[in-house]
C-alpha cells in the first residue's frame, strides 16, 4: 500500500490538488505496478510563516520577489 505525504505551502487550488493526486497515482502504477485503489496520498498545506527557505521564513522571502 503506497502512502505519499506531500507538504506544500498554502495556495494550491482544489483542481491542482486533484491533478497532483491523479498524476502521482498514475506514476506509482506505471513505475511500480501499484494499484490505484491501494494508493493513498495526503496533501498537507503549511502556512508560509511556518516554512523556512534560504535562511528565512517563506512569507518574508516572497516579499523580496
Amino acid at each position: 500500500m503506497p502512502y505519499i505525504n506531500l507538504q506544500i505551502t498554502k495556495g494550491a487550488s482544489r483542481e491542482q490538488k486533484a491533478q497532483i493526486v491523479q498524476e502521482f497515482t498514475e506514476t506509482l502504477g506505471k513505475v511500480l505496478g501499484k494499484k490505484p485503489e491501494h494508493t493513498h496520498i495526503v496533501i498537507q498545506e503549511i502556512d508560509d510563516e511556518n516554512w523556512g527557505y534560504s535562511g528565512m521564513l517563506t512569507d518574508d522571502y516572497k516579499k523580496l520577489s
